[in-house]
């Protein structure tokens, strides 16, 4: 009972952004399934999210200072808001009829350039809201709504476009988004931080400050360009996904997969919550990310129906939380609260820059290198490992994804700055 009290307002927030986060993914994953049927094209479809991270990316750098600065609370509401208008133009577009790609382009561009301000005051809010004894638990907890959103996604989007279209699933995302922005604008208090640095301090400044922190600091920088190395293969890997499963067993299977990524994680965030503290946090996120890298990629690669996909993808995310959660804790316990908007937000450009680079060179491998080769490869052995058709060439992309994604784990668990932290 002690927790719960001492967690009520993170508890509160937390279960709505959820819910919210529910509504925008279903929304998500209908475009991507839109999209897809209508190009056919795993570069089509991957610069959805490649627009969404570039500004998102190119402007963290400086959105860190943003949210040192100001209110963490009118930060998010406002950022927020941008993101259910930008809904709502998807919509009108639909209803009308003239909804095209470019203008999906537009609209994630946006969004991405408001997550980069709503993403470090978020984190920051979370540490303002909770003590340092919760950190573990909190961020298990965060894992674990984020799996759940993971499994719901694809079953609840599936759902409502059965009975209401796609209008339907963008009504449910806006109105999961009203129920969130209530309660963080009525109920949720936001305690305020200690300024360190002058008022008249610029943007170019405080963001410099956030990245002579890294700088000072080797193992943590080390760290995130361990993690964007992974980004990398992940990013790829979820550009090819759709490419791979879609033509070989349909939108049903793409669904189920993502289930099982859900559940995997799920299962892996109740681990992460409830596990004492590791003697070696470092040891704990290297051998995650290893097991990780070296199984679903491989199961993607070489099987050829939904059952071992499946098993892939749950061999390969169910050790996410666990690293997610001691990564977080990491951070949390190093940086004082005072900078975590600058470092978060120092940290989120070296560590997701190379997420649209992924997608787009994930997508473009797909159309361009992989799925042309099979198609006029006369080898046996690529068809007996990859099969035949459509979504072959992305099941050999996995091959190499599999070996890159061990390869950087040996590399960089074997730097001394990463050991030594």
């Amino acid at each position: 009972m002690k927790t719960l009290k001492e967690l009520k307002y993170f508890i509160i927030l937390w279960l709505t952004q959820s819910l919210s986060s529910l509504g925008s993914s279903m929304t998500g994953f209908a475009l991507v399934i839109w999209l897809y049927q209508d190009s056919g094209s795993a570069l089509t479809t991957s610069l959805l999210t490649v627009c969404s991270y570039a500004p998102y990316v190119l402007m963290s750098i400086f959105a860190g200072a943003i949210s040192d600065k100001w209110n963490k609370k009118a930060v998010m509401l406002i950022c927020d808001s941008f993101a259910a208008v930008c809904t709502v133009i998807t919509l009108v577009l639909m209803k009308t009829g003239s909804l095209a790609v470019w203008h999906l382009y537009v609209l994630n561009a946006l969004n991405g350039l408001m997550n980069s301000v709503q993403s470090p005051a978020a984190d920051v809010a979370v540490t303002l809201l909770i003590s340092e004894k919760h950190y573990q638990k909190t961020s298990g907890m965060r894992s674990f709504s984020n799996s759940l959103v993971s499994i719901l996604t694809p079953v609840f989007a599936a759902a409502v476009m059965s009975f209401a279209g796609m209008e339907g699933v963008i009504a449910f995302d806006l109105t999961t988004f009203a129920a969130a922005f209530i309660v963080l604008l009525f109920f949720i208090k936001i305690p305020h931080t200690e300024q360190v640095s002058d008022k008249s301090e610029t943007l170019l400044q405080s963001a410099k400050s956030g990245l002579l922190y890294l700088k000072s600091n080797k193992g943590i920088l080390w760290l995130i360009l361990f993690l964007s190395a992974i980004n990398l293969i992940a990013s790829m890997h979820d550009a090819a996904l759709p490419a791979l499963i879609i033509p070989k067993a349909g939108e049903t299977a793409y669904g189920i997969v993502n289930s099982c990524v859900g559940i995997a994680t799920i299962l892996g965030s109740a681990a992460a919550t409830f596990f004492p503290k590791p003697k070696s946090r470092i040891k704990v996120i290297c051998t995650c990310l290893l097991i990780s890298m070296s199984t679903e990629n491989l199961l993607l690669a070489l099987g050829n129906n939904t059952v071992i996909w499946c098993i892939g993808a749950f061999l390969g995310w169910s050790v996410i939380p666990m690293m997610s959660a001691n990564y977080d804790v990491i951070f949390r316990s190093s940086v004082p609260t005072e900078m975590q908007g600058r470092v978060y937000s120092a940290r989120n450009t070296l560590q997701f820059f190379t997420i649209p680079l992924g997608y787009f060179l994930g997508g473009l491998l797909v159309d361009r290198v992989f799925e042309p080769l099979m198609e006029t490869s006369t080898l046996p052995l690529f068809n007996t490992l990859f099969g035949y058709g459509k979504g072959s060439g992305a099941a050999m992309l996995f091959l190499v994804l599999d070996i890159a994604g061990v390869a950087v784990c040996l590399i960089f668990e074997r730097i001394k700055y990463i050991r030594e932290l």
